[in-house]
Formats: C-alpha cells, sequence, structure tokens
C-alpha cells in the first residue's frame, strides 16, 4: 500500500470521483493539499484505480503553474535529497487537517493568480 494513501484522504476524496467537480473554476472544493517544499497539490477529486489513486487537481510550485492529473504512488515516490544542506530526505506529505474549502477561498497568492489567469 502507498504511505500517503490514508482513511483520512479515502474520507476527503469519498463523492468526488474524476470529473466530478469539471466546469467549477474557483468553486470547486478543494479535497486535500500535498505539500514537498513550496510546490503544492490543490486536489479537487479523485478515484481508486487498483492499487493506486488518480487524483486531479492544480499543483502550484512546479515547473509550470497547471491543472492535471497526478498519480498518488508517484507522489509518494518524490524525495528531495538535502542532506548535504543538514535538512535531510524531504517527500510529499497530506496537509493534516485540512477541511475542504473552496479554491477562491484559499489563501495561496500564486493560486489566485493562476485561477485569475484562466478565467480571462
Amino acid at each position: 500500500m502507498c504511505r500517503l494513501q490514508t482513511p483520512q484522504l479515502e474520507e476527503a476524496l469519498n463523492g468526488f470521483p474524476l470529473y466530478s467537480q469539471d466546469s467549477k473554476r474557483k468553486e470547486a472544493i478543494c479535497r486535500a493539499i500535498f505539500v514537498i517544499g513550496s510546490a503544492c497539490w490543490y486536489i479537487l477529486e479523485g478515484e481508486r484505480e487498483g492499487d493506486d489513486t488518480i487524483m486531479f487537481g492544480i499543483v502550484i510550485g512546479l515547473l509550470e503553474d497547471e491543472y492535471g492529473y497526478v498519480s498518488l504512488k508517484e507522489l509518494s515516490e518524490i524525495e528531495l535529497n538535502l542532506t548535504s544542506y543538514g535538512f535531510g530526505i524531504l517527500q510529499v506529505t497530506q496537509v493534516p487537517d485540512f477541511k475542504p474549502t473552496a479554491l477562491k477561498d484559499i489563501k495561496d497568492y500564486r493560486l489566485q493568480q493562476l485561477l485569475t489567469r484562466l478565467e480571462d
């Protein structure tokens, strides 16, 4: 089982399968957030596929900010080896105790910029 596949995530995605929030834009409900460093995945929906979960959301802080699909297994395999800087190995983690929130109400300037650009 994938280290990021938790009962908390399963509960958050329950009732929000892929394509369930199409066309909602800023009104879409973010169900979970994953982070590593300054990169964030705002997850809107997802469903189990075999021993993996495929999710759809917005990624902010990588080469390009964009909507897209992400595999939970792939997220769980991302590591940044910062031991030479005294930080150890960083892994993607789920933001604990996040309450589902409309995208428009999330306080992330980079996310809000992307949403505004996409509406124009």
